[in-house]
């Protein structure tokens, strides 16, 4: 049977409207696509170079698109500021970030133990440790003034626990690391609940995360991983550099050559090289010491003990002055660096020491050098004409002129006396371009 054409015609033009119709959209990460893992150092002292690096690294991870971020971490400590600003970035990161202590043998001392109950996730590597985040000064001492040692030690350890708490680790456990000072290899900070797992490497914190879920900016995000690939992120050179005169023992050594240098300068003018290098270092050094809390008696001692040292040079006291001035230098350097956050910072003190006896030698030989030559006799110029013999080329009573060093030179003999033509004179001093003369009986060997 034939079918009408209209019937033919309706039942093509809903086929055509079937088959056009748009498919629905495609995921973009559909279950089993490889996720991207991020992973970055937080390796050395806890400074200003270290937050900026994770700031850089999340930016970047976040470009990546990353599922994850892993830290692996090594570190002694650092600045309590810098600690509370790094906290905060973990805090306002788009993914979970996961600290790791790893390799074998490094450590999440200090304010790197902070950084781990912020994380995430807190892993360790078999043969690392975490804690002895007591506040201490930066030589291992105890805070001095008890009052300030309570205030810091309480409020360091409400954060402690605040930390732990908010990613459901053990509060107390957590807590002993500020109060005692108590330091936990990771089996036994697994077994205390201050770290979510023990990894041996990437495999097994991508597997424990897997199917968990975490709080990321208010909201609940459940980490799905089937296949993942790893994107590394340095540290870029500049940091690199910012790191390093970050450092407390450079920056010192910076700030005590150029001081020294600058002394140099004033001692023997008319040059710029050391001038301008010194005043190079000191601001190298004091960049440096703006990332560091340190103590102005330690500044202090330093000025000091430079003054010293160059007092005994004037008033010549056998270099007992200048072993006390170096005395001071190395106890300034000694107590510049506080760190009130609870940080333990790995300052040389023999790299200090040796670097400071040698400057301080160098110093004292220079300068003895150039004190020797300040009391040598003038051999240019117009103080180096006194002394010098003469031969009067004229009577000099008292004015007239005589011959020095194959020059004719206007001179006026001295007192009343009176200096024959051809007869020999001293010259006594210089007044303009007049030589003050006196006679002489011997003729001298520079005429």
């Amino acid at each position: 049977m034939k079918r009408p054409l209209p019937f033919v015609m309706a039942s093509a033009l809903l086929a055509a409207v079937f088959l056009l119709q748009p498919s629905a959209p495609v995921e973009a990460k559909e279950p089993g696509e490889t996720a991207v893992v991020g992973v970055g150092s937080l390796e050395g002292v806890v400074g200003i170079a270290l937050e900026e690096h994770l700031q850089e690294i999340i930016r970047s991870a976040d470009a990546e698109k990353a599922a994850v971020l892993v830290l692996v971490m090594d570190t002694p400590g650092g600045l309590s500021s810098s600690m509370r600003g790094i906290i905060q970035q973990i805090e306002a990161a788009p993914f979970p970030i996961v600290i790791w202590v790893s390799p074998s043998g490094s450590r999440a001392a200090s304010a790197g133990a902070f950084l781990v109950q912020a994380s995430h996730v807190a892993a360790m590597a078999p043969g690392t440790n975490i804690g002895a985040a007591h506040p201490v000064v930066a030589s291992g001492g105890d805070i001095p003034d008890s009052d300030m040692k309570q205030k810091l030690l309480n409020d360091l350890a409400a954060q402690m626990r605040s930390l732990a708490e908010q990613r459901g680790r053990n509060t107390e456990a957590a807590a002993k690391m500020v109060t005692e000072s108590v330091s936990y290899t990771s089996t036994e900070a697994l077994k205390a609940g201050v770290i979510d797992l023990i990894a041996e490497d990437l495999d097994d914190i991508v597997s424990w995360m897997n199917g968990r879920t975490f709080r990321i900016r208010g909201e609940d995000a459940k980490i799905e991983i089937s296949g993942y690939r790893v994107a590394e992120f340095d540290m870029n050179p500049r940091l690199r550099v910012l790191q390093f005169i970050s450092r407390p023992d450079v920056a010192y050594l910076f700030l005590v050559a150029g001081i020294f240098a600058i002394v140099f300068e004033v001692l023997s003018p008319g040059g710029f090289v050391l001038g301008v290098s010194g005043a190079m270092l000191v601001l190298f050094g004091a960049y440096g010491l703006r990332m560091i809390p340190f103590n102005w008696a330690g500044i202090i001692f330093l000025l000091a003990g430079v003054a010293v040292m160059i007092l005994d040079l004037a008033v010549g006291g056998v270099g007992i002055l200048s072993l006390m001035g170096a005395g001071g230098v190395v106890v300034g350097g000694l107590i510049l660096f506080r760190a009130p956050g609870g940080e333990l910072l790995n300052v040389s003190y023999s790299l200090m020491a040796g670097a400071v006896a040698v400057i301080t030698g160098f110093f004292l030989l220079a300068s003895w050098a150039v004190w020797k030559s300040m009391k040598n006799r003038p051999v240019s110029g117009s103080d180096g004409l006194a002394g010098v013999s003469v031969m009067a080329i004229s009577d000099l009573s008292p004015q007239g002129n005589v011959l020095c060093r194959g020059e004719i030179w206007k001179a006026r003999v001295l007192g009343d006396k009176f200096l024959e033509s051809g007869s020999p004179g001293v010259v006594v001093r210089v007044e303009g371009l007049t030589l003050l003369v006196r006679p002489d009986d011997k003729v001298s060997e520079n005429l």
